[in-house]
């Protein structure tokens, strides 16, 4: 069972440790310290509930019916063409610090929103968590154990990158480190895009 259980937290880890679209929002939420608390768990339980899906046997459901999988790819990179598109443009016009934080008056619906998009409209997330996790699950003794390693590791990952990123807050002071930031993050979606459509 330990056996298990440190797989599925070394697996789980793995899968989610690139940055990507959830995660740049995630560290984003973090920096601002706006909603860091409901943030990492939406993506903790989501990744929860993608993962018992997985072990459960959706993988093999989802794998069977590539079509969906179609569908998700191009919906995934057309939100992440977008998505990426506006931190560009945020970047260009600057202005962004942590000390204007509460002049737009962030709203907890908009970031639990924009979460569950990320989270939910990104294929990597059913072929590596729900497919690719879900059927190694099937080779352990205890694939239970292994799935509440992953989901630990999700709850693990998620609450140090939300709650971590107050580390960096003093660097995220000045408007140029976020410009900077916002071009990384649509350079990550255009990369993460283009790879959904170029990789299949």
């Amino acid at each position: 069972m330990i056996s298990s259980l440190t797989a599925g937290f070394a697996l789980g880890l793995s899968l989610i440790l690139a940055i990507g679209a959830q995660n740049s929002f995630v560290l984003r939420q973090g920096l601002r310290g706006e909603f860091v608390l409901p943030v990492v768990l939406t993506c903790a339980i989501s990744d929860a509930i993608l993962i018992v899906a997985g072990v459960a046997g959706f993988g093999a459901l989802v794998d069977a019916a590539p079509l969906a999988v179609d569908i998700a790819r191009w919906g995934g990179a057309a939100f992440l063409v977008v998505y990426g598109a506006l931190n560009f443009a945020s970047a260009y016009r600057g202005g962004s610090s942590l000390a204007s934080e509460g002049a737009n008056a962030p709203k907890l619906s908009k970031a639990i929103g924009t979460c569950l998009v990320l989270t939910w409209l990104n294929p990597h997330v059913y072929l590596d968590t729900v497919v690719l996790l879900g059927g190694i699950s099937a080779t352990y003794d205890s694939p239970w154990v292994f799935a509440v390693g992953a989901v630990c590791a999700s709850f693990t990952f998620f609450f140090s990158l939300g709650y971590g990123a107050a580390l960096l807050r003093g660097f995220f002071t000045n408007p140029l480190s976020w410009r900077i930031l916002d071009v990384l993050v649509g350079v990550t979606m255009w990369a993460i895009a283009a790879s959904l459509l170029l990789n299949h």
